[in-house]
This record gives structure tokens, sequence and C-alpha cells, in this order.
């Protein structure tokens, strides 16, 4: 303001034709930033496009799977054909911004040609000094310069609102599972699980990603289906309760409902005699040891998964449970001994190991409540036989929540309940469920008479 005012006490008429042209440095700023902020947005959409392929396809089990189905060309030329697309979306940004800047130096040189010629007339008819025509044009690169930096940097704010636009997007989703504000700590001899009347389906896909995150973004307008239909039970503390039933009854979404992986939409899950949305999320988890079908081990060594369960375990503790495990024998063999890497997802053991060393970090929690899903699945019968006989210390005196997958770990329940169609259909121990002649008579004879040694698979969510 202070240097127009002093361009005008100096010559008004050129002053005010200088000022003309000032929108002329509002137009492209606006047209290119809208531009730069699309093309920003469709960068971010493509690197994350890639990123994504380069996680799930172009890791160890993504390109084993995309070698053994021969589709390595196929996904070759649709990576290459997204990096050629981010390479021209590189070069059209950098030739907007080129050409921006070009324009506003065209403008600025406009208006100082104008000072000169318009100035360079009036010395000539003596209205003005050429010591005043010099003073306006170097008046009007101080006024035109903090112009063109702003110009500048409204174009680079524009396209920092996409990062921002995403980056809000995510910090302003709600969780779906969150303390109360009233929460409490779950008490420690909470040991007995029941569920009452529970009704569940799971979060619509608006309710748990987000559209400008989804590599395809598709809306989803069907209703969701209720797995769980008024599902009602009650483990005693101690007591070993299986869960069988076709692919699909709801088995696993009962597992996952104990540790409130999500919230039912009616009824109640207890622990303790205590709903699990009144708890702190923390106290319940500490209460609770999971084992599933496909034990995930960090890229870490044994120690280092084994300490995930209790930071502060001693050496003699971690040797404890790994005998308890039936594991001992791996360790024993292994040159670096608990400072072994196991990779990424514990791909250096084989699954037997890798399940064993899972009931290892869960007996070193030492949880009052235990939940396992399908934790014999895919062995063969030695890794099977030594898993079991890990389970069987695991579950000793402990409130097991067991998904049935081997006839012997159905066989040492206490009750068995039979899941069908998100309900509850029979329920007893193994010798009262074949007397009745029920569903579970009907999958004991098709999956079990058929088999020599009473030992294979009863079902698999």
């Amino acid at each position: 303001m202070l240097t127009a005012a002093v361009m005008f006490s100096l010559s008004w008429p050129i002053t005010v034709i200088s000022l003309v042209l000032l929108p002329i440095f509002v137009v492209p700023a606006r047209r290119i930033g809208k531009r730069l902020q699309e093309i920003t947005r469709e960068a971010y959409n493509l690197n994350a496009s890639m990123n994504s392929t380069m996680t799930e396809r172009f890791n160890v089990s993504g390109a084993l799977l995309v070698k053994l189905f021969g589709q390595p060309d196929a996904e070759d030329r649709s990576f290459r054909d997204r990096a050629a697309r981010v390479r021209d979306i590189g070069v059209t940004s950098a030739m907007y911004g080129r050409a921006f800047f070009v324009a506003l130096a065209l403008v600025a040189a406009l208006a100082q040609a104008l000072v000169y010629g318009l100035g360079g007339y009036y010395a000539i008819n003596g209205e003005l000094s050429a010591g005043t025509v010099v003073t306006l044009a170097l008046l009007l690169s101080r006024l035109y310069g903090p112009l063109t930096a702003l110009s500048n940097a409204r174009v680079d704010i524009m396209s920092a609102l996409v990062s921002f636009d995403r980056v809000f997007e995510v910090l302003d989703l709600p969780p779906m599972i969150d303390d109360a504000p009233d929460a409490i700590e779950l008490p420690r001899d909470a040991r007995s699980i029941e569920f009452t009347d529970v009704r569940f389906s799971y979060p619509t896909a608006q309710e748990v990603s987000l559209a400008s995150l989804e590599e395809v973004a598709v809306l989803d307008t069907t209703q969701p289906q209720e797995v769980l239909r008024g599902i009602s039970f009650r483990a005693e503390p101690g007591e070993l309760v299986a869960l069988v039933g076709p692919s699909g009854a709801g088995k696993t979404t009962i597992s996952q409902l104990v540790p409130r992986i999500y919230d039912v939409r009616s009824g109640a899950v207890l622990v303790g005699g205590h709903d699990v949305r009144t708890v702190s999320q923390q106290s319940l988890h500490d209460r609770i040891g999971v084992v599933s079908q496909d034990a995930h081990m960090f890229h870490d060594t044994i120690r280092g998964n084994l300490l995930y369960a209790k930071a502060d375990a001693s050496d003699a503790e971690l040797r404890q449970v790994i005998a308890a495990a039936q594991i001992d024998d791996l360790l024993a063999i292994l040159p670096d001994g608990l400072d072994t890497v196991v990779g990424d997802r514990g791909y250096r053991l084989s699954g037997g190991e890798k399940q064993r060393l899972a009931i290892a970090r869960l007996l070193l929690k030492s949880p009052e409540i235990v939940i396992l899903d399908e934790a014999t699945a895919h062995l063969d019968s030695e890794s099977e036989a030594a898993v079991q006989a890990a389970l069987a210390r695991a579950l000793q005196g402990r409130t097991s929540l067991v998904i049935a997958h081997r006839l012997s770990t159905i066989l040492n329940a206490d009750r068995i309940l039979v899941i069908d169609s998100g309900k509850v259909v029979e329920s007893g121990t193994h010798a009262q469920l074949l007397d009745r002649s029920g569903l579970y008579a009907e999958l004991y004879r098709v999956q079990f008479e058929s088999q020599a040694g009473l030992s294979p698979v009863i079902s698999a969510d």
C-alpha cells in the first residue's frame, strides 16, 4: 500500500494504468491452481495404487502367486502403465508451473514497458522528469514482486490442500471401536464368557473405509446381511467350549466379538459379567489371548516375537514357555537360538513351528481367557500332535473358546455348540450330539466316518 501511495503522488495516470494489470495475476493463479490440484490428486491416487500393488503383489507370497498363475507379464504391463502415467503427470505439472511463472513474468514486463513508454512520453512533454520515470519503474518492481510471490504461494497452497484433504479425512473418521467415557478396568478374575441374544452384521463400506483412499471406489448400497441371529450361550470359568458348523456359519465372528474387534448390533457380550463395551479395551485385551489359524510373526527374532506378549520377560521365562509349547527341540538346533530372525510373517519357520511359537507367546501372556481360531488347521499329523500337546498346556485351567477343526479338540471340549446360519442349533457333548442325529451327527458322518483314525476336518470359516 505504501508503494502504491508513493507512486500515486508521483504520477497518478501511470499508477492507474499499472494497477489495471493486477487482475491478470489473479486469473492464471486461480485457473492453474485448480488444474494443478486435479493433477496432484491424480498423482497421489496413482502413487497409492502403485504402493498397494508393490505391497500386495510384489512381496514374497504375492510374487509366488503371480508366478504360479503365469501372470508376470500382465502385472508388469499394469505396473508400467501406471508408472508411465505418473511420469506424464510429473511432466504436465512441471510444464504448468513453468508456464505460470512465465505468464507472471510477462505481465510484470508488460507493466514495466507501460511505465517506461508512458513515462517517456510525459518526460518528452516536460510533465515528468527522467528521474521520476525511473523511480516509478523501480517502485513498480517493488509492487509486482510480492504479488508474484503471493500468486506462486496460492498455487502451491492449492496443491498442498490435496494432501491436507486426505490427511484430515482420515483424522476426522471416528473410530468404530472406542472406550466409553466411563469405561472401567476389567477385573483380573474375569473368566466367564456370555452371549445374550447377540445379533450382528458387518459394517458397511461407508462405515469402515474412505472412498478417496480406495484404489477402486465403488458405492455399496446393499443392506448389510445379518451374520449372527440371536446367539446366546455361556462359557463358565475354566470351561472349554467348541464351536463347529458349516463354513460361513458365523464361528469366527463370534470369536471376534469377545475381544471386541467389532461391536454387536444388539444384545450383549459379557466377560466376567461385564459388558465388553463398558470396560477399557486395554484391560479386555490383557485378559484374552488369541491363536489364529495363520499365526502372524513379525520380521524379528524369536525373542522379539515372544516379548511382544510380555516386554519384561526374562530368558528363563522365555525358555519355560518354549518348552511348554513343544518347540524347545527347534530352538536347540537354531544357530542363534532365541535371536534367530524368523523372517517376514515367519516364513523361515514351518506351519507347525509358527503355531507352536504363537502358543508360546500366548503362554507368556498368561491370559485368563483363550480363543483358538482353527489353531491346528492345515497341519500334518506330526505337527498336529506337537501343537495339540502344546494346546493342552495352554488351555489348562483357562476359559477357552475353540473353533473346532480337528476332532481331537472337539473330544476334549466340555460343551460343543453347533452354529448354523448365525444361530446355535445344537449344544452338548460329542456323545450327546451324536445321539441326537442332528447337524453335528451329519457333519460327523460326512467328514469323519469316511476317514480312518477320526482325525479329519470339521469345518473352517
